[in-house]
């Protein structure tokens, strides 16, 4: 009876080393790493500016116009 050779144990890869092999699998797929930043709503000051805006905005002339701008270019059929 013949044995087969074990296969070592691989050496685990470092975090770093399977985040990079992670983004070489993902950049021959055909994609690329994209960073969004975003308001951060935990932060009270950004949502006290946020409110601000939003009332800004509410008086605005053209909100008719500019509302019904966005419904003539959005479909909402998928929505229910």
């Amino acid at each position: 009876m013949t044995t087969t050779p074990r296969k070592s144990k691989a050496i685990p890869k470092t975090p770093r080393e399977r985040m990079a092999a992670r983004r070489k699998r993902l950049r021959a797929q055909g994609l690329r790493p994209v960073q969004f930043w975003v308001p951060d709503l935990r932060n009270s000051t950004v949502r006290a500016d946020l409110r601000r805006q939003g009332r800004l905005l509410a008086k605005h002339p053209e909100n008719g116009e500019i509302d019904n701008w966005i419904e003539a270019g959005s479909d909402f059929s998928e929505w229910r």
